[in-house]
């Protein structure tokens, strides 16, 4: 494939399923770094705050930073009173942390609120974008071997094409454990590793 642009997308955010290793996201960052790669990380304030020698690698490693909330809540059910809140203590978390103001972008948790007309006038009132995703691996559950994680985004990148963009966590075990087959079977088939802010056009 020609012109095959691909962005790997982490929220980077508190586990809440099984199969949550020790160090994980590490994990991710050291294949990330060992394979020359460029990927976005949507970081959770209050993750930050729990990890901030993580955090600050990301920017530290070329990696572009974005918000994710402070406390991963249903952006619908902030509207009339915490939207603010949530997103500054977030920013300022995100920031403390990796020295990174994180606007534009903004991924919502759950992807809740992301087609909301309501709440997108607030994400973008305050300075930011909503950015989606093409490519649903289903990360999150404990039954996803890195195999099959790895095996799905090389096949779900090739249906889209160019501009895809991989929705990932970076804490199941599966997402770490499969990323290295992930980068080097794109790549075979001709992708180029691109963040969010690279892409001509957003989802």
């Amino acid at each position: 494939m020609n012109d095959l642009r691909v962005a790997l997308t982490l929220d980077a955010e508190h586990p809440d399923r099984p199969w949550c290793p020790p160090g994980n996201a590490d994990r991710i960052l050291d294949t990330l770094k060992e394979r020359d790669v460029r990927a976005t990380f949507f970081v959770q304030g209050r993750w930050a705050e729990a990890y901030p020698d993580t955090a600050a690698r990301i920017p530290a490693e070329g990696h572009l930073v974005g918000h994710h909330s402070h406390y991963h809540a249903r952006m619908p059910l902030l509207l009339g009173g915490g939207f603010d809140d949530d997103f500054n203590d977030g920013a300022l978390a995100i920031e403390t942390a990796t020295g990174i103001d994180p606007r534009p972008w903004f991924r919502c948790p759950f992807g809740a609120g992301a087609d909301d007309p309501g709440v997108i006038a607030e994400i973008e009132r305050l300075g930011y974008r909503q950015v989606g995703w093409h490519v649903v691996l289903d990360d999150w559950e404990p039954y996803r071997t890195g195999e099959a994680i790895a095996t799905d985004a090389i096949a779900g990148v090739r249906a889209h094409g160019d501009g895809a963009v991989v929705l990932l966590h970076t804490w199941p075990g599966g997402t770490a454990e499969g990323l290295p087959r992930m980068i080097d079977g794109l790549r075979d088939a001709g992708a180029t590793f691109v963040t969010i802010a690279a892409l001509e056009e957003l989802p």
